[in-house]
């Protein structure tokens, strides 16, 4: 067994999950930061973080903290902590490719007696029906006898300045009774919020992939409703806030569901559930429905630009924030770009602005060229698609002030009061 006190640690990933717990660790033991991007490490080395999750103070604070993109860099390591990506392809079935590129370098470097704790989302059983032979594989060991494994899901909600890594409760999980442990007593070094030690690390993966799956049915069930009510030309916001007034009401908005965890996750555990023999029935229903949100948000556009006698063909509409949530940088499985798909169907003349985004990264995703700033009196319509400070200090009167005379403004994430806008989601 490691001495909790000479644990070298090795973070496999750098983004928003492996960096702040990187930092953290880096207060109080040694540790490498370690990511096949060398761009990324350049700028992790010169002490900034592009994403801002983590302050250029922060980086600094973390006084036994490394970074290196060399696999040789590894190999005094004898903690390694994984946090990949676990994104699904173009099918929507799970892309495992980070996880075993992962698991590959660290078999590389495993010695006796070391540990490696995955971090990354999954479905329930994938660190041992995936990750784990090819760590025997590729290193030669016999697991849980040369080398250890735990499952410590993560809990990072990009953007987040109150919730952060340190003050998540965190969930873990080790292979043996005496690992499980050991694994939590390591995370205890710096979660202040305490740990939960869970009895298996399949009970860890399903509890993870459950939590995002919850949120996602529950947003789902929400949507659906904002989609009859607008039917019924009632105000969604007004029904939520009357229902709101009881004690047991789950406060859920409707909107549009992205990013990387919400709305990918439920589909590890539903590719599990098939492969079982089990056919989701709620899961994928709910999946389905936040899929469809951006064609549902572009035809509510163009018919009431087609009330106010727009033309629509040629039209000029602006999209107001790519990112996947408010006041984050991260364009990753936005469904804003749903929108953008699908307006380009109407050959609209179309500008995304974001002052959050980076222009070179929206480009590589999405072939979208955001514009520096909007144009005055400019647009046929005006999408506020995602809620950044930035657009709410600006005020209904200036942003009401980048339309023609005539034009339309959809307001999805109720920015602004309902009678100021033209329709709210």
């Amino acid at each position: 067994m490691i001495d909790i006190d000479n644990i070298k640690i090795a973070i496999i990933g750098l983004g928003y999950v492996g960096l702040p717990l990187a930092v953290e660790f880096g207060k109080h033991r040694m540790v490498i930061g370690f990511d096949i991007n060398t761009s990324r490490i350049a700028e992790l080395t010169s002490g900034t973080d592009h994403t801002l999750e983590v302050s250029d103070l922060e980086l600094a604070q973390a006084a036994h903290l490394s970074f290196s993109s060399d696999i040789d860099s590894l190999k005094d390591c004898n903690f390694f902590i994984v946090t990949v990506p676990t994104p699904i392809d173009e099918y929507k079935q799970p892309d495992l490719t980070p996880l075993i590129k992962a698991s590959t370098t660290i078999g590389e470097v495993l010695s006796k007696g070391d540990i490696v704790v995955y971090e990354s989302t999954v479905y329930p059983g994938a660190t041992e029906e995936v990750c784990i032979p090819v760590l025997e594989q590729v290193s030669g060991l016999t697991f849980n006898q040369d080398f250890y494994v735990g499952y410590s899901p993560e809990r990072i909600n990009p953007g987040d300045k109150a919730h952060r890594v340190t003050n998540i409760l965190k969930v873990t999980a080790g292979s043996t009774p005496e690992i499980a442990d050991f694994v939590d007593a390591v995370y205890n070094l710096v979660i202040t919020a305490g740990t939960h030690k869970a009895p298996s690390i399949k009970v860890a993966e399903a509890a993870k992939v459950i939590e995002n799956t919850q949120r996602d049915v529950n947003i789902a069930l929400i949507n659906e409703l904002a989609v009859i009510f607008n039917k019924m030309n009632i105000d969604t916001e007004a029904v939520l806030e009357a229902a709101g007034t009881k004690w047991n009401f789950l406060p859920f908005r409707p909107g549009l569901v992205g990013g990387h965890c919400i709305g990918v996750d439920p589909y590890y555990l539903t590719h599990k559930a098939q492969s079982i023999g089990h056919n989701p029935e709620i899961i994928l229903a709910g999946r389905r429905l936040n899929d469809g949100m951006g064609e549902y948000v572009t035809t509510q556009l163009i018919k009431t630009m087609v009330k106010k006698r727009i033309q629509v063909e040629g039209a000029k509409v602006l999209i107001l924030g790519l990112s996947f949530k408010e006041n984050c940088p991260d364009v990753r499985n936005t469904k804003v770009i749903d929108i953008v798909n699908e307006l380009r169907e109407y050959n609209i003349d179309l500008d995304v602005y974001d002052p959050w985004v980076d222009s070179d990264e929206a480009e590589r995703e999405y072939g979208i060229a955001p514009i520096s700033e909007p144009r005055f009196n400019h647009y046929d319509g005006i999408i506020l698609a995602v809620a950044h400070q930035e657009f709410s200090h600006m005020g209904i009167d200036s942003i009401r002030a980048l339309g023609k005379k005539e034009h339309v403004l959809y307001d999805l994430k109720y920015v602004f009061e309902k009678e100021k806008t033209d329709i709210r989601l």
